[in-house]
């Protein structure tokens, strides 16, 4: 069974040692004389008894892995974590000050929601909090959110569901509607395996389930990239030489290879500390896209990749997948990162239901935020890039293409079935299309391609490839 950390545990846990100072000021509890309950101050005392704690809300700073940051840490013992006026009070004071003093926040919570006994007043503060932590996030400051067991109701229909990342521990109850209100609303139990951790994931609700063990981990991969900046870079650049006079079908059928290198490859060899997020966070996820936060040679940034691997005739690239494209462009430009798209794909979804998703207007929509972001960004074609879904992941300030990599409004057979009423053209469409990565450089379309090896491995190319992206980061960060 999971354990359930108290607060103060999670503190000791998740911050270096000696490095936590509460920012917390004494509460005077004279205000629940005023309440109609005339125990609800007795309970309070009760519960800092209980708890240990003077609220149900810990705030403060402390280091991870010298870094700072700051802190607001749910404590279930009070009171269910229930959030009062003076918890809310002490969460928006703690944002607000965390946004003065330029940290990132991390939010550890466990609650039940608003507090019953102060009603409507407490309910409320949901809407400061709220308010708080999208200041802090429009300063850039990266908002980090980690939910315990059990977390409902307005806590996490408010803070809990605003971070630039989620995770959940293993098996926690996450929900809006508290499963015993539901039952007893409708005389039947909630349908089970809906609000937990593993199906939120699933699902693309929140990012992934991480026991509390492994937080400091995730946060210190996080931040690696959030907030440490850019190194010189380690990976060998492959020296430039003459482009081969490759025929376009060749490049075409080299690309359509089980073998050929994919945006995992670029990640596993080129990458360190890759923290990848899943889902739109709006309840959609869609493997054939990867987005993740990553340092590229040593370079922080987002990665958005078309993975082609998880693209099949049976699951194609569709509205879902651009979506989850979309939300990591605006974690780039929110957090201020560079973005780096990867091209690789057959094509996008082509069918009644991706037409009913709205698939042409998800890659108008990728088209636009790319063409309008004011972070450093780098687009590569990896190898095939067919179609608005390739179209979809190109505007960038640099564009970069490997040696057998090509970009066409359609695959060849289907330009060949258009012109011709049959795919037996399709290596002359090919060639006639100007679809290779020379064809693209002499246009214009890519800034510089990277010479491919005959027989080398995807892990070599993958180096390549991420080599060059450092480079090209670095010299837009000039």
């Amino acid at each position: 069974m999971t354990r359930r950390w108290t607060a103060a545990e999670l503190l000791d846990l998740v911050f270096d040692e000696g490095s936590f100072v509460s920012w917390d000021e004494p509460i005077d509890l004279s205000y629940a004389d005023a309440s109609p309950d005339s125990g609800y101050r007795a309970a309070l005392e009760a519960a800092a008894e209980k708890a240990g704690t003077d609220e149900s809300v810990l705030t403060g700073r402390g280091e991870v892995r010298g870094r700072p940051v700051a802190v607001v840490v749910n404590e279930f013992r009070f009171l269910a974590g229930s959030i009062g006026r003076a918890a809310a009070d002490r969460i928006t004071a703690a944002v607000r000050r965390a946004t003065a003093e330029g940290l990132p926040l991390m939010a550890s919570t466990a609650s039940g929601g608003t507090r019953m006994q102060e009603g409507t007043p407490a309910f409320v503060r949901m809407v400061e909090i709220s308010r708080a932590l999208m200041d802090h996030r429009a300063a850039g400051l990266p908002y980090l959110v980690h939910l315990r067991h059990p977390t409902t109701g307005g806590v996490y229909a408010s803070w809990g569901s605003l971070g630039h990342v989620t995770v959940a521990e293993p098996g926690a109850l996450v929900g809006f509607l508290g499963p015993k209100v539901y039952e007893g609303l409708h005389g039947r139990p909630f349908r089970p395996g809906v609000q937990v951790a593993e199906n939120l994931a699933a699902t693309g609700v929140i990012d992934g389930v991480v026991p509390a063990e492994h937080l400091p981990e995730m946060l210190d991969q996080a931040l690696a990239v959030l907030v440490d900046g850019p190194g010189p870079g380690r990976l060998p650049a492959r020296e430039p030489r003459p482009i081969g006079d490759h025929a376009a079908w060749d490049s075409v059928e080299r690309t359509r290879r089980t073998d050929r290198v994919g945006v995992r490859d670029l990640l596993a060899h080129g990458a360190t500390g890759t923290l990848q997020l899943r889902g739109t966070d709006e309840g959609e996820r869609d493997s054939t896209v990867l987005v993740a936060l990553t340092r590229l040679d040593d370079q922080p940034c987002v990665v958005i990749g078309q993975d082609r691997s998880r693209q099949t005739p049976g699951h194609a690239m569709g509205p879902g997948a651009l979506r989850e494209a979309r939300r990591g462009m605006r974690l780039a430009q929110e957090l201020g990162l560079p973005l780096v798209s990867i091209i690789d794909t057959p094509g996008a979804e082509l069918s009644p239901e991706a037409e009913e998703r709205a698939i042409a207007g998800e890659i108008a929509r990728c088209i636009a935020t790319l063409t309008t972001m004011s972070v450093p960004t780098v687009s590569v074609i990896l190898g095939q890039g067919c179609g608005g879904g390739a179209l979809a992941f190109l505007p960038a300030r640099t564009v970069v293409a490997t040696e057998h990599a090509w970009l066409s409004p359609l695959p060849p057979e289907g330009a060949s079935l258009i012109v011709h009423g049959d795919t037996a053209h399709a290596a002359e469409m090919a060639s006639r299309q100007h679809i290779r990565a020379t064809d693209l450089l002499a246009d214009g379309v890519v800034q510089h391609v990277v010479p491919e090896v005959e027989g080398e491995s995807s892990a070599d190319l993958a180096v390549a490839v991420a080599a060059e992206i450092g480079a090209r980061l670095r010299s837009l960060r000039a």
